[in-house]
């Protein structure tokens, strides 16, 4: 059994992917599942729980077993347009979510304190700009780590409310039977779309994907090892070890705001919450300033942690693409397209939030061209994870590529119903 001390150290990329995706839209989302549906949708974060965590075990596998990024893997197996344009569709619908994200933490933030949103929000752009460019691979990752505490806080907004666990049990596994009041099956299957898409986001896969190779370069054993059986085995088990742990704690978390919304909202009979800082604001006169106060604060923390795994999974899937040095282990004059991506993705999310651009629009069209390009990636993925070309000895089980397949079926059908809608 590992020590608290060691486990720490190889939790990283895992760790830090699952908690990027409660970011300030993921939160949203899971607030206006509990809010209008009480516990009807906590069978999806069941359901989208192994599924993430297969594809991300799969994302993690390409970028160690191969050396290189996800957007470089599929450049090599896909015609150059195609490479080209899903790495364009990532690069806008991740600009997209920087906006809506930056946005609702400057919107906690005048929640919390007072004064202008949009001083918050040109602070909190450039911060997330400059804590990329200016500090060093280690220290980038330290204080992505230390940011994954944030969402404790939705941990103890459920300690603080009164949770009807059995009320809970019972409605999370016969959602059909306590169909709320007033809800539509359309909204409903809306809903359900969204919670998938929430959960299954690609940004997220070619981040952990180009964590996994940043990580193998700073090791001190050399690359050459990669071919060693015991060594290979003793990464690919970190690996699972990383996943695993991050996707747990990413999908309790979303557990957890669905259960402190469904409390503290629906049952008061709030359902029309559109943003995180809706629902934050929507708890203080029901569950009290100290649960308002900590679920703002993990709006900020953890818009703080995901804006940069937004901006820096562009940044890494064009300069692969295009063959750039890429990774924040080089300092800015050697990798200048790579941050020139990051300070343009951030920048232009920040202008967006300030001319205030609709947050229910930005969430919608993002989740669109996230799912648009989800399916082909997932595909890919697949096909490159089955490659002996590329992958070598370390092909994926059987049993690794169920789950991805599954999980690429899911996410197709949750894509056609949401085009159809």
């Amino acid at each position: 059994m590992p020590q608290p001390r060691e486990l720490a150290r190889r939790l990283g990329p895992g760790l830090i992917t699952g908690a990027a995706d409660d970011d300030p839209s993921g939160i949203a989302t899971y607030s206006q599942a509990g809010s209008q549906f009480r516990f009807g949708l906590v069978w999806t974060l069941l359901l989208t729980t192994p599924l993430m965590i297969g594809i991300q075990m799969l994302s993690a596998r390409i970028g160690w077993v191969t050396g290189e990024g996800l957007a470089a893997n599929i450049a090599r197996v896909c015609p150059r347009w195609l490479s080209l344009a899903l790495v364009g569709l990532l690069v806008v619908a991740n600009t997209i979510n920087i906006a809506a994200d930056i946005g609702a933490m400057a919107e906690a933030a005048r929640l919390l304190a007072g004064g202008s949103a949009h001083l918050y929000i040109v602070g909190f752009g450039a911060l997330c700009v400059l804590g990329q460019v200016c500090f060093s691979y280690e220290r980038s990752v330290r204080i992505l780590k230390w940011l994954t505490l944030a969402l404790f806080a939705y941990f103890a907004v459920v300690l603080v409310v009164q949770v009807p666990w059995r009320q809970a049990t019972l409605e999370s596994l016969q959602p059909w039977r306590f169909f709320p009041e007033g809800a539509t099956r359309g909204d409903y299957a809306g809903m359900v779309v969204a919670m998938l898409g929430t959960t299954i986001s690609p940004y997220l896969f070619f981040w952990q994907a180009a964590q996994e190779v940043e990580d193998e370069r700073r090791r001190p054993q050399p690359a050459a090892r990669r071919s060693e059986p015991a060594h290979a085995r003793e990464h690919l088990r970190r690996i699972k070890q990383d996943t695993y742990a991050g996707m747990l704690f990413s999908n309790a978390i979303a557990l957890c705001i669905v259960l402190a919304t469904a409390v503290t909202l629906n049952l008061q009979g709030v359902a029309g919450i559109q943003t995180a800082a809706q629902a934050a604001e929507a708890l203080r006169p029901v569950a009290g300033e100290f649960a308002f106060g900590l679920f703002a604060l993990g709006i900020i923390g953890t818009g703080l942690l995901a804006v940069p795994v937004l901006a820096g999974s562009a940044a890494y899937a064009v300069s692969e693409v295009f063959g750039w040095r890429a990774g924040l282990s080089h300092g800015f004059h050697e990798a200048r397209g790579f941050y020139a991506i990051i300070i343009a993705a951030t920048g232009i999310g920040t202008l967006m939030s300030i001319v205030e651009l609709d947050p229910i629009k930005a969430l919608l069209w993002s989740a669109i061209v996230n799912g648009v390009i989800s399916v082909p990636i997932m595909v890919v993925m697949m096909w490159i994870g089955q490659s002996r070309r590329l992958m070598g000895a370390w092909t994926i089980t059987a049993r690794h590529r169920v789950f991805g397949w599954a999980a690429t079926a899911v996410m197709a059908i949750a894509v056609a119903v949401m085009l159809v809608a």
